[in-house]
């Protein structure tokens, strides 16, 4: 589960999306949903397709872990550039249900981030728990995003001032880029 909330958590668009959705109170449990069940689905298909892979081909495993290493520290820079320049949440226009729900999809399925960190980085570490223990540690990563979902698209409600803020934006980034940094730090080492 912690696995899962550490990649999760990172503020990307999917979670800048659900964060203006719950400031706005706008359509949010369809977003939420929107967002935990693509989640557990590529998790979950990161560990099948992942562990299938590794079973016939263990090289592969290095390959990822490299890979996923590489993800995070760029990710690690991105954040700190974000911190240099941050800016608050704005409001905008109403939207319609459909258009809301489209756009939580897209920013689901539609971003190459979202597979690096549920179906690549999930998946592999999920496959490195064993045979026995993958299916346990992906329930735990889905588990991290039903909770981390919830938690972001009802809580941000109650934190709509805060959040709103361009000075706590460049704290969230500082965080996450060296969170980031010390998981790509991680991969190497291991």
């Amino acid at each position: 589960m912690l696995s899962g909330l550490a990649l999760i958590v990172a503020i990307g668009a999917q979670n800048a999306f659900v964060l203006r959705q719950g400031i706005r109170r706008e359509h949010i449990g369809a977003v939420v949903a929107v967002c935990m069940a693509g989640d557990a689905a590529l998790i979950l298909g990161g560990t099948a397709g992942i562990g299938a892979l590794v079973t016939r081909f263990p090289e592969v495993l290095q390959v990822l872990r490299w890979g996923g290493a590489a993800y995070l520290a760029w990710f690690a820079a991105r954040s700190f550039l974000a911190a240099a320049r941050p800016s608050g949440l704005a409001q905008g226009a109403p939207r319609s249900k459909g258009s809301v729900i489209a756009g939580a999809a897209a920013l689901t399925f539609l971003n190459p981030h979202v597979y690096l960190d549920t179906v690549v980085l999930l998946g592999s570490l999920a496959n490195q728990q064993g045979q026995d223990l993958r299916w346990v540690f992906a329930g735990g990563a889905v588990a991290g995003s039903v909770l981390w979902f919830s938690a972001l698209g009802y809580g941000a409600r109650a934190l709509a001032d805060v959040l709103a803020s361009p000075r706590t934006w460049r704290l969230v980034d500082l965080a996450i880029g060296v969170i980031m940094l010390g998981l790509a730090v991680k991969l190497i080492l291991q």
